[in-house]
């Protein structure tokens, strides 16, 4: 699932973002979120979420179990 739309995102789903300083190379980080900082309800580029280890970046993929 792609993360466009923020109610597809939930606090305590675990998603892979990409960070500020990844857009270029595209690597993807791992985490579960911690606060979701998008308050429009679509963006083109992601959802911008705070994860768990406090990394934050726009939600590209959603793994739709819950942790």
């Amino acid at each position: 699932m792609i993360g466009t739309k923020r109610i597809n995102i939930s606090i305590g789903m675990k998603v892979r973002i990409v960070l500020k300083q990844d857009q270029r190379s595209g690597k993807l980080t791992e985490g579960i979120v911690q606060r979701i900082l998008t308050n429009s309800a679509t963006h083109p580029h992601g959802i911008k979420v705070m994860l768990t280890s406090g990394a934050v970046g726009r939600v590209k993929e959603i793994n739709n179990d819950k942790q």
